[in-house]
């Protein structure tokens, strides 16, 4: 296995070159890819993805309480923003960390949902990596470099608000009326179904989802309507 490209995202993106670079290699590796590689690969990242989130909530808990002195409840709120799947996998995609992903065949080829988690948790499995090798420092840096400071922006666009209570306060002040949420269909077996939804605004359909449940579905639709109302 050629390790020169790890090493060079360690000189480039954590610091200097790593001294075990075992471990970053590691953070890299996805559990599907020691199913295809039982001699040459033997620890996967999640005991690092384990490590890396511990140490990203609380750069990003002493970052907000250090600096705001806003409640509990948007503090948490915040926090949530900036450390879901989509806020870290985003972070891991304009560091290139996909090409260096080691995978399984079936899972290069997952559904793009599947393939955002899995590029979500080894960013978390690098914050372990780097705190393993350099420390708590070291990682305050690299997660105020790629996670804080997309704080501003979040702020600005409300995008820390879930999508349903951002719309519903965009369309009530715009329109003066309630988003209302229909299932438009259900496909699959119970056990694997596929949901479905529109958003309305005075019967009108504004935006549609899909998701696993009607739930995951509303949430959806209204992230697809959110996106036409803040393009006007």
């Amino acid at each position: 296995m050629d390790t020169t490209l790890y090493q060079e995202f360690a000189k480039q993106f954590l610091g200097g070159a790593f001294k075990n670079l075992e471990v970053l290699i590691m953070a890299f590796t996805h559990r599907s890819y020691l199913n295809e590689h039982k001699k040459s690969a033997s620890e996967h990242n999640e005991r690092l993805e384990f490590l890396g989130d511990a140490v990203l909530e609380l750069v990003v808990t002493e970052f907000l309480y250090t600096n705001h002195a806003d409640p509990e409840g948007i503090l948490t709120n915040w926090r949530s923003s900036l450390v879901r799947t989509e806020s870290i996998g985003a972070a891991g995609a304009r560091l290139g960390v996909e090409p260096l992903l080691r995978l399984s065949r079936g899972e290069k080829h997952g559904t793009e949902r599947a393939r955002a988690q899995i590029l979500a948790n080894a960013f978390e499995a690098i914050i372990g990596a780097l705190y393993l090798e350099r420390g708590y420092d070291a990682c305050k840096t690299f997660i105020t470099t790629n996670i804080l400071s997309t704080f501003d922006d979040i702020l600005k666009t409300g995008s820390w608000m879930d999508p349903k209570s951002r719309l519903q306060e965009i369309v009530q002040g715009q329109v003066g009326a309630t988003p209302s949420y229909r299932v438009l269909s259900e496909e699959g077996p119970d056990h694997e179904k596929e949901f479905t939804v529109g958003v309305y605004v005075d019967d009108k359909l504004i935006g549609k989802g899909t998701g696993p449940s009607k739930q995951t579905a509303q949430v959806s639709a209204a992230a697809t309507a959110l996106k036409k109302f803040l393009q006007k």
